[in-house]
């Protein structure tokens, strides 16, 4: 009888001990997702504040020298309102620029051929010397560059600049040496065409 009695407590033993392990080894694990997470939401945060910043828009009075930088249509007109559209081109090369942030639309009124200028995040780190350039279209080609370029759309850019983008506590850089553009139109298949064939005439006449 008491040998029976001692196996039960020595099994009981056992089972109390293996729980107890069961219950450290689960919160161990616990606390590592834990600061595995944390460690994660960290490096997404040092990595999004390393993101190289610069200031986006064509009037800015305050820079060094001052930016004055209107865009016009292919008739000579400011642009305004919803109906063009402007966004950056950012890369470190001039030859291989790539859109950056949102397309923004044109001031109306006064501010006409201007836009809001705003703080535009790029994918390089802060330090950074980039090329940048400001593309603009008419908003009835599409909600891209490229897409009012192939419907045939008013489409424009301005010379790039160079600037190196900043992370905090430094302020951005504006875009100084930014010079007016205006916007042209896609000459079409057609238009292509009869000039292809007057070139050929005129050609043939001499």
């Amino acid at each position: 009888m008491e040998s029976h009695f001692l196996g039960e407590s020595v099994m009981l033993c056992r089972e109390k001990a293996q729980t107890q392990t069961d219950q450290t080894t689960h919160s161990t694990r616990l606390r590592m997702k834990k600061l595995i997470v944390a460690a994660a939401i960290g490096f997404v945060a040092v990595g999004a504040l390393a993101q190289g910043q610069f200031n986006f828009g064509n009037r800015v009075t305050l820079a060094t020298p001052p930016i004055d930088a209107k865009v016009f249509d292919n008739l000579g007109q400011p642009l305004a309102g919803a109906a063009y559209w402007a966004q950056a081109y950012v890369g470190t090369d001039p030859s291989s620029l790539a859109p950056v942030g949102s397309p923004v639309n044109f001031r109306t009124g006064g501010a006409a051929g201007y836009i809001t200028t705003t703080t535009v995040t790029t994918p390089f780190a802060g330090g950074t010397q980039v090329w940048v350039e400001m593309r603009a279209w008419e908003a009835a080609g599409g909600n891209s560059y490229e897409a009012a370029v192939a419907a045939g759309k008013l489409f424009g850019k301005s010379n790039p600049i160079q600037l190196t983008v900043a992370v905090a506590p430094n302020t951005p850089p504006d875009m100084v040496g930014l010079q007016s553009f205006s916007l042209v139109p896609e000459p079409s298949t057609m238009a292509l065409g009869l000039l292809g064939a007057a070139a050929l005439l005129l050609r043939r006449r001499s």
